[in-house]
């Protein structure tokens, strides 16, 4: 095993004096010691967020109010300010309109480009047709759309509107989109017919119409071509770049990340399998309601939106003023409808980006998400700091688990971003991917990274610094992570990033420091929720972080502070093992069970209750070919004992053809737990929100 904190990579002096942390630190008269200006942005926040508006130089009017007012979870930012979140990301298009701002891929090698000046012409066509839907500041526009330019357009169009963007991406069931966008009551419905995914096709048209159906403030449905059917902004109805999709009768089916023997089982953003859509129930029967639209919304297909020709603006709108509502996984009920504010992802995004990313204006920025993740928000961020983005739509392992690897090289990718689990089956595939000339950092997210998936991306990619990331759909940002000034070391994250004030807390409710405590944040950030969609008083806002320590941000994830700042995330704090009183994080438990070649994915349950003991429950999903024999069980076995203790020795061990995850690919360690203790898997978890719902039927309860 390699070992935790295991020096893999420091910044050069020059890497060092160019970053641009360095300097913005000179611009602020600082020296460029991570450390003192992590405390600076924490003890004065008023004054760093200030000079974040300042350095990026916002588009907006700064107003007379406060920077930061009022107590968690009431703070307001920046009083009386006015800004627009398009047109800080738009602001170069005038200046520069030759300069390239989107790539797009499809698995299938489909390619556009949009350049800032198309872009910008885009976004006012669609902002135009919009408008003349009556859509206008605070209107809800709903996406059902895969990762592709129009997404971005729409979203651009919505934003300088005033407008509140939502999407979710086209392999969500009918159910799981009903239930988060009947709660935000919608009044335009975007949404393509079908989408490939892993050399086939899904036809999603009953499913938009079932959707659609459901939905009744809308006033008008769009059609959007799927990838593969794309027009040119010049004439839509000329095809560009048109990519046919694969025969599904002699695609490939290449392995999953999580998966690298199982064949035909494609990949999420995170690396989980998501389900087919062809093969879940017909949501039409599992609701009441028609099945098509009502006859008084408007149909139309992006052709005629995007139509007419119109200058670009955009609508000044408070600071708070609702950006997008994204969603938590909903895994144990109805999704929360978490709504942002256009400032404080303005502020986040360009802190984030510029100073942990060490993403400018030279940049081409990858990663790989769908719509329906929150890192599709932070992706698209990428046009506030000046970068190219790179949006892919398909498999990450089509036609081979090298995929991504392939397009970062041909695209001249800078910063390479993916879920934990696919540099993990990179690692297990045993890739060394080539052709990275431009690649200078690599991020990483979605679940913690073991050091040895550190240690890979050292060894496979040499001098590339690796940025692992946590934080979370919550604020859509990192609160821990990377940046330039510091070394990487092999299973640490390297620093708490600025205006993020995470502390660790003991059961008491006291800061620690190279303990295991509770993941929180003690002062605000601009970013975090503004408000939860429907939620009048605030009371499902308050109960969602703040219940257990009042006016202290809990989190759910256990971390540990090391004394030189560096952070390790131990997995959430609500599916924790305790054993014999010692408590422990998942993610301590997977990284020694996964490191076995034989096993592909796995899932630790710990039944014990209050007061009582419960057993150690492992699940194992085999890679091909592998078989859970008496031998591999023992030496399981031997490995926990060892590298955890005694007590984290499962009571039982059992193969199971796949671990249960969300669509974003997050185990769904705690709903399998209130299976095992005889709750009924519908009431349990809601199957619409799960990748794979079929294999729950493999958790029976205990005693069955």
């Amino acid at each position: 095993m390699v070992e935790e904190g295991a020096l893999l990579w420091e910044p050069s002096p020059e890497v060092v004096k160019d970053a641009r942390i360095t300097r913005y630190a000179r611009w602020l008269g600082r020296s460029a010691d991570y450390e003192a200006l992590w405390l600076w942005s924490v003890e004065a926040p008023a004054e760093f967020w200030t000079s974040i508006w300042d350095y990026f130089r916002v588009v907006g009017e700064r107003g007379d109010g406060p920077v930061v007012s009022g107590e968690m979870p009431g703070t307001e930012w920046f009083g009386g300010s006015t800004l627009n979140y398009a047109a800080n990301a738009l602001r170069r298009a005038a200046s520069e309109p030759e300069r390239l701002a989107v790539v797009f891929r499809d698995e299938a090698g489909g390619r556009r480009e949009l350049t800032l000046g198309e872009l910008a012409d885009e976004v006012a066509r669609v902002r135009a047709g919009l408008a003349a839907l009556g859509v206008g500041r605070g209107d809800r526009v709903a996406a059902y759309l895969p990762n592709i330019p129009e997404a971005l357009v729409a979203f651009l169009a919505t934003a300088s509107l005033g407008a509140v963007w939502s999407s979710c991406s086209p392999d969500f069931g009918a159910p799981s989109v009903i239930d988060r966008f009947t709660q935000i009551e919608p009044k335009v419905f975007l949404a393509v017919d079908g989408y490939d995914y892993n050399g086939r096709h899904f036809d999603r048209s009953a499913v938009v119409d079932d959707i659609a159906g459901r939905l009744p403030t809308l006033v008008a449905r769009v059609r959007v071509p799927a990838p593969g059917v794309h027009t040119t902004p010049q004439d839509p109805a000329t095809p560009q770049n048109s990519a046919t999709p694969q025969n599904p009768a002699t695609a490939q089916n290449p392995a999953t990340p999580e998966n690298p023997g199982t064949e035909g089982t494609p990949a999420t953003p995170d690396g989980s399998t998501p389900r087919d859509p062809s093969a879940s129930p017909d949501p039409a029967g599992t609701r009441d309601g028609s099945d098509s639209p009502d006859a008084g919304v408007r149909a139309l297909d992006w052709a005629a939106l995007r139509a007419v020709a119109a200058p670009l603006d955009f609508e000044p709108v408070p600071f708070a003023h609702p950006l997008w509502i994204v969603y938590s996984s909903g895994t144990t009920g109805l999704p929360k409808p978490i709504v942002h504010g256009h400032g404080g992802v303005v502020l986040e995004h360009l802190k984030a980006l510029s100073f942990h990313q060490d993403l400018g204006e030279d940049d081409v920025f990858f990663w790989y998400t769908t719509t329906g993740w929150m890192m599709w928000n932070y992706l698209v961020g990428g046009l506030l700091v000046g970068s190219t983005v790179v949006l892919y739509d398909g498999s990450a392992t089509h036609p081979g688990t090298d995929a991504l690897w392939r397009l970062a090289a041909e695209e001249g990718v800078t910063y390479f971003g993916t879920g934990a689990p696919y540099l993990i089956a990179s690692m297990k595939a045993g890739l060394k991917p080539s052709g990275l000339d431009r690649l200078r950092g690599l991020g990483s997210t979605g679940s913690p990274l073991p050091p040895e998936g550190f240690a890979w991306v050292h060894d496979a990619l040499p001098g590339i610094p690796l940025g692992s990331f946590s934080g979370g759909t919550d604020v859509c940002t990192g609160f821990v992570g990377a940046v330039p000034l510091l070394p990487v070391r092999a299973g640490v994250i390297p620093c708490r990033c600025l205006g993020a004030k995470v502390e660790s807390f003991d059961p008491s409710g006291e800061p620690v420091v190279g303990e295991v405590g509770e993941l929180v944040l003690t002062l605000p950030m601009p970013s975090m929720p503004v408000m939860f969609w429907n939620d009048p008083d605030g009371s499902r806002y308050r109960d969602s972080y703040f219940s257990e320590y009042p006016g202290v941000w809990r989190h759910g994830d256990w971390i540990k502070i090391l004394p030189d700042g560096g952070c390790v995330i131990y997995g959430r704090s609500d599916s924790t093992l305790n054993r014999g009183g010692v408590r422990m994080g998942t993610s301590e438990f997977y990284r020694v069970v996964e490191r076995f070649e034989e096993i592909a994915d796995s899932l630790v349950i710990d039944t014990g209750q209050l007061g009582q003991e419960g057993r150690l429950l492992l699940y194992v999903t085999m890679t091909e070919g592998a078989v859970l024999g008496d031998d591999l069980v023992a030496r399981l076995r031997k490995e926990l004992r060892e590298a955890l203790s005694p007590r984290h020795v499962p009571n039982e061990i059992v193969e199971v053809p796949g671990i249960p995850r969300t669509l974003s690919g997050k185990k769904l360690e705690v709903p399998v737990r209130k299976i095992l203790l005889g709750i009924p898997p519908e009431k349990a978890a809601n199957l619409d929100a799960m990748a794979n719902p079929e294999v729950l039927s493999h958790f029976l309860p205990l005693g069955d």
